[in-house]
């Protein structure tokens, strides 16, 4: 039986419109939105076909064989993105709506409409309204996200907004993923009250997941938790993380293997620069030839409809919500292993085998869209912050993806661009292939927060590391406060105490690698509610990164208040800390 593959979702709100998008897996005869008390108004959507792709390693009903021995199949699959712009709204509109999709022309056995349920839609908030704004990120298919949202939503009903820090899926061209992953933790049946797990069939692969992609180690899966119905009603705010970016490269890995791959490396030798510039530059023509690029973002943007006035389009924006000024930046990188084995295309290395071919590496952590000074981000940034709207906002917000402050692992390395080193031997064979990142040419740390501090912004909300912790900076104005709450249900943990960053023995001491505490220098602060207390010393920690916890937060713009709760699977959440924003409004 046909369906929609989403409900319909909120995007872009104005004054007077909002635009209502959602997905088929089919192209329609007509889509439409019905609106008004009695749905007496109509609107037409507009339709376009996106292409995505399957893999062996989908939990997806139609999925390839995963074949033992044999190159991941690959697949494409296309879905209908339907858009309609809802007008004539005014200022504390809540209406309701519903969208309408024919499958085929009249006629046909197939031309029976087919509704979603009935939701609520409204116009950008006048600055004076009170909201509440969830925030969160990382949830990347985790087994407790279905059990966060449901939480959220039984403590706060319907949210007014949604800031996500990014990392929204595992890989981002995997159609599943987003709709319809049969473990029942698929990015909108999550937001949307639909992560409903289903049996396994002949056709779905077994549930194993590839650990470099996704570090899912288990298929914890609690069918009680439906996620929640947050995303028909409320508009939500992204920003690209690093698995909303994808390299399209033929790969037997299949999705799982297409890294982003570099476009430049800057290495110390001039004639290994030379060498590896007529590489990475035939790299590029062959990716052109094949309709590909290094990398891109692009599913991220044609999923959601975002401000996209800047030089980077959707890629980062910034939009007034009530009395909030946001802006969502594009900082992130691409995530390498941290080990040194001679199999590891890491942070720190290459791998031996592709040594004599540059096409082959990774590059080290690789910045997808320059932030540092001078860069057209930045310059765009700086015209943001000084910009009329940014200044008579009550609450300044500033989002991205990668931690300027954190007590995570993903931290380590600073935020710069990788030096690359070549060791060869006496005969001229290369020996190694190592990089080294530069604290004092940390991005964010030197270029950016200063720009943030001197502004007067009030939250710089992140995420990454799959664990909450928040710090605070005092400036000339007052408090600057950094929070990341990104700890849905899975974690990577927290270097504290006896728990230290894997740093490869070669790097241990070297003061650009830190291995435990933040390594930007600002004190984590202890939740002030109710803390987690370290089961030896009974200490209260600084951090919520347990395995068996859940996070989220919630901005009460009414009275500046930034609320934390915890709960562990299948109990009740904790309300654990709460901070209070300045503002720039009396």
């Amino acid at each position: 039986m046909l369906s929609l593959l989403t409900d319909p979702f909120l995007q872009l709100p104005t004054a007077s419109t909002v635009n209502v998008v959602w997905f088929t897996e089919w192209q329609g005869d007509r889509h439409w939105v019905n609106y008004g008390d009695e749905l007496e108004q109509q609107v037409t959507a507009s339709s376009t076909q996106v292409i995505l792709q399957e893999d062996g390693r989908s939990h997806w009903h139609n999925a390839p064989p995963l074949e033992s021995g044999k190159a991941v199949k690959v697949i494409d699959r296309p879905v209908w993105r339907h858009e309609s712009v809802v007008v004539g709204l005014k200022a504390g509109d809540t209406i309701p709506y519903q969208v309408i999709s024919v499958p085929a022309a009249q006629g046909s056995d197939r031309n029976q409409p087919i509704k979603s349920n009935v939701f609520k839609l409204s116009p950008l908030p006048p600055s004076q309204k009170n909201l509440k704004i969830l925030l969160t990120s990382d949830h990347q298919m985790m087994p407790m996200v279905p059990q966060t949202l449901h939480h959220a939503v039984q403590l706060f009903g319907q949210f007014d907004a949604v800031f996500y820090a990014g990392d929204l899926v595992n890989v981002p061209d995997r159609c599943s993923e987003w709709f319809d992953d049969r473990r029942g933790r698929s990015f909108f049946p999550c937001f949307q009250g639909r992560a409903i797990a289903q049996k396994s069939t002949k056709n779905q692969s077994p549930f194993a997941i590839d650990p470099t992609i996704d570090r899912i180690t288990s298929d914890e899966v609690n069918t009680q938790y439906g996620g929640g119905e947050i995303l028909q009603n409320t508009p939500i705010f992204p920003c690209i993380g690093n698995h909303e970016v994808i390299g399209k490269r033929g790969d037997k890995d299949g999705l799982s293997g297409q890294f982003p791959c570099p476009k430049i490396i800057k290495t110390e030798d001039s004639e290994d620069q030379v060498w590896i510039d007529r590489e990475l530059a035939e790299l590029d023509r062959k990716l052109v030839a094949a309709g590909d690029r290094p990398f891109n973002s692009d599913t991220y943007e044609s999923i959601f409809t975002l401000p996209k006035d800047s030089p980077g389009g959707k890629r980062y924006y910034a939009t007034t919500f009530g009395p909030v000024r946001l802006i969502s930046l594009e900082i992130t990188n691409a995530w390498r292993w941290p080990g040194m084995k001679s199999d590891a295309k890491g942070r720190y290395r290459e791998r031996e085998k592709d040594f004599n071919c540059p096409q082959e590496w990774g590059g080290g952590q690789v910045i997808f869209e320059p932030i540092k000074k001078g860069s057209v981000q930045y310059q765009w940034l700086k015209e943001q912050l000084a910009h009329p709207d940014f200044k008579r906002a009550k609450y300044r917000v500033v989002m991205f993806h990668h931690p300027p402050h954190s007590l995570g692992n993903n931290i380590v390395p600073p935020y710069t661009d990788p030096r690359q080193k070549i060791q060869r031997n006496d005969n001229g064979e290369i020996t190694s292939i190592r990089y080294h990142y530069d604290r004092e040419k940390d991005y964010l740390i030197q270029d950016v927060i200063p720009l943030l501090e001197d502004a007067g912004v009030h939250l710089v909300y992140y995420g990454h590391c799959h664990l909450w912790n928040r710090f605070e900076q005092t400036t000339n104005w007052g408090t600057m406060l950094f929070l990341e709450s990104s700890h849905g249900g899975n974690t990577h943990g927290a270097a504290w105490g006896e728990v230290h960053r894997k740093i490869p023995d070669g790097l241990k001491g070297d003061r650009n690698y830190i291995a435990v505490g933040n390594p930007n220098g600002l004190s984590p602060v202890i939740p002030n509610i109710s803390p987690i207390l370290d089961p030896e010393t009974r200490e209260p920690l600084p951090y919520i990164a347990h395995k068996k916890t859940g996070v989220f937060s919630v901005f009460d713009t009414e009275t500046g208040e930034i609320s934390s709760y915890r709960y562990e699977s299948g109990k009740s959440p904790i309300k654990f800390d709460v901070f209070t924003l300045a503002t720039s409004q009396k």
